[in-house]
């Protein structure tokens, strides 16, 4: 039961973390537990409809927490043998009013949400048992054995809810205010803080504004739990919506309850200069990870090939990514646990 106990240890070494007002050790404390980096799982839609899950629906990838959890959760412990430290979960889409749309009542939608917590817990409880188990023929090095795991809580955007692809333009009309998305998502914070997560990630976040409003909710709230913000960019320049990327990370730089910031579902050639454009407002740690370099079509809901580099070749550049300031690393859309073994083993590399 060593291995066991020393993971539990790390873990609750970092809720021992949970201090609002200290909230920024949090994820200094876990690079350093993690030998200096961190390695964050891949996508999660990608792996549930390989494994046989229709994800044609408003749901999204939540539509699993109703029709079939154990999916869920072998995705979860796929990114954990592929070495990931940090596992999120599968509620980027589910929201309590899409829940409600599909004709669930409040209690049942918010208890989806918690579902959604619950099952990553258990694939984590999981891996560390098969770990100890295994101890006698364990062939990973020392980290991997002793790795500290946490669950993320998955907080996509407004635009994720309505399913229209403006999560990838950030543009929600003049009648969305800065309230409008404080109470979209007020109580589906709330309930993911309370849920048994380590941490909430705010993901894909289009637009300033969206950015703003989740700042404010977790002063308002109390929120205990540290969270971090990752932005999208289709320009390598500013967050999707036009607005600056810097202005932005300078929100997330100023909640002292966010504790890294950084870049998600964005073509991995422009990963570089957005972590270049982010330091220059911030000392918080920077997570990257990028999609495969796809373009999707929200209007055909497809993904299209691109030029640019794709999911395989992006493994390569993480070095780079790491010099220019990076710490936690991972994949988004249509990258794989093959992603994540890939990035595991380059960062992980005497040679780096």
């Amino acid at each position: 039961m060593r291995i066991l106990a020393r993971l539990s240890l790390t873990v609750g070494a970092m809720n021992e973390a949970r201090v609002p007002a200290e909230t920024t050790t949090f994820m200094t404390d876990f690079l350093r537990q993690c030998g200096g980096y961190g390695v964050i799982d891949g996508g999660l839609a990608t792996e549930l409809e390989r494994h046989g899950a229709d994800l044609n629906d408003p749901l999204w990838s939540a539509k699993c927490l109703v029709s079939s959890p154990h999916i869920v959760r072998r995705v979860h412990l796929d990114y954990l043998d592929a070495g990931a430290n940090i596992i999120t979960t599968a509620s980027y889409q589910a929201t309590i009013q899409g829940f409600e749309a599909k004709g669930f009542s409040r209690d049942e939608s918010e208890e989806l949400l918690r579902k959604s917590v619950e099952i990553a817990l258990e694939a984590r409880e999981i891996y560390l048992e098969r770990c100890t188990k295994d101890s006698w023929d364990w062939t990973a090095s020392e980290r991997g054995s002793t790795r500290p795991i946490l669950v993320a809580a998955s907080v996509g955007s407004y635009g994720a809810y309505l399913a229209d692809g403006s999560e990838y333009s950030g543009k929600y009309g003049d009648s969305v205010s800065l309230e409008t998305l404080k109470d979209f998502h007020r109580r589906r914070v709330q309930i993911l803080a309370m849920a048994g997560a380590d941490l909430i990630a705010f993901e894909t976040i289009p637009n300033k504004l969206e950015a703003q409003a989740y700042a404010e909710l977790l002063d308002e709230e109390g929120i205990e739990i540290p969270a971090w913000f990752s932005f999208n960019s289709k320009d390598g320049i500013n967050v999707v919506s036009g607005d600056s990327i810097t202005d932005c990370a300078s929100i997330a730089d100023a909640s002292k309850r966010v504790v890294a910031v950084g870049i998600n579902c964005t073509p991995p050639r422009y990963i570089h200069g957005l972590i270049s454009s982010i330091r220059e407002v911030t000392n918080k740690p920077i997570l990257i990870y990028p999609n495969s370099g796809e373009t999707y079509d929200g209007e055909t809901k497809q993904w299209l090939k691109s030029d640019g580099m794709t999911g395989e070749d992006f493994v390569s550049y993480v070095s780079k990514w790491k010099e220019a300031g990076a710490s936690l690393f991972g994949g988004c859309c249509r990258t794989t646990p093959n992603t994540i073994q890939g990035i595991a083993k380059a960062l992980s590399s005497k040679a780096f």
